[in-house]
């Protein structure tokens, strides 16, 4: 079902109440994903510029985090020594434009801030080897993406393609550091995977997929950034989340969430219908 901005906003309004219980939980959840998405991004970007102009560090280069820096996000790569150095150091505007993107070539040591980076996504790196926890799929591989604001220190692992046109929902990981970036939690965030195939000519204008109910009521954080990194290439205008409580919409040519309770949405159903 394709939802116009005038049909959200109607049914918005009449279920207000709805609207107040889950736009605190909403706003959250969209602001934790843009962050991902930002990180993700300044990595994919990242990872071309280094490969294009940094072949001769290619074989030094043990791995890459990146990192929000106030309006700009960088993508750092650090080297294979006992005490890594910073090999080379990419900076993205909002656009994430290879074009305008700032290089520094310097090699230099790690800031406080990404030493502590560093030192949870080493952590969890070592941990996903090691735990069977963590489930792997064929042609998939794991991506981390640490994050660390107001001392909140966590990891990410979502499960990314190894082919074109597919996008993956789903085997997506947290885990939580303490102040001494010791492992504090860990939580699988859904049970499953589900591909999402796509065709870049002809694509559908939705997505959709379902949540268990280990899985929450709401479209999480990992959904939203999945669909941010893919919806252009897709040419998604929506994609749904249904659960037992509530249909999530996630409007991709907007970036914004709409939750809606499963009673609003059956009564607009039916008066489409």
């Amino acid at each position: 079902m394709k939802l116009t901005l005038i049909t959200l906003l109607i049914v918005v309004t009449t279920f207000t109440h709805a609207q107040v219980d889950t736009e605190k939980i909403s706003d959250s959840i969209v602001k934790e994903a843009k962050r991902l998405y930002r990180s993700e991004m300044a990595s994919w970007y990242g990872t071309d510029l280094f490969m294009e102009k940094f072949k001769d560090q290619l074989s030094n280069a043990r791995g890459y985090f990146s990192y929000d820096e106030g309006k700009h996000t960088n993508c750092i790569f650090f080297s294979k020594d006992e005490t890594p150095k910073v090999l080379a150091t990419f900076t993205f505007d909002s656009t994430f434009s290879t074009a305008t993107a700032k290089i520094d070539d310097k090699q230099r040591d790690f800031t406080p801030g990404e030493k502590d980076i560093y030192a949870i996504r080493k952590l969890a790196l070592q941990i996903i080897q090691n735990d069977t926890f963590f489930k792997r799929y064929e042609n998939s591989n794991f991506n981390l993406v640490p994050l660390v604001e107001n001392r909140q220190k966590k990891v990410y692992v979502l499960t990314g393609p190894q082919s074109n046109g597919v996008m993956i929902i789903g085997n997506d990981y947290l885990l939580t550091f303490d102040d001494q970036n010791e492992l504090a939690t860990k939580k699988r965030l859904h049970k499953t995977m589900l591909e999402i195939k796509y065709d870049m000519k002809d694509s559908e204008t939705t997505a959709m997929h379902t949540h268990l109910p280990e899985t929450g009521d709401f479209m999480t954080a990992t959904d939203i950034c999945t669909t941010m990194l893919y919806q252009k290439y897709a040419k998604w205008k929506q994609h749904y989340v249904m659960s037992k409580n509530y249909v999530s919409i996630w409007n991709c040519e907007q970036n914004r969430l709409v939750v809606l309770t499963k009673e609003a949405w059956d009564k607009m159903s039916k008066d489409n219908n």
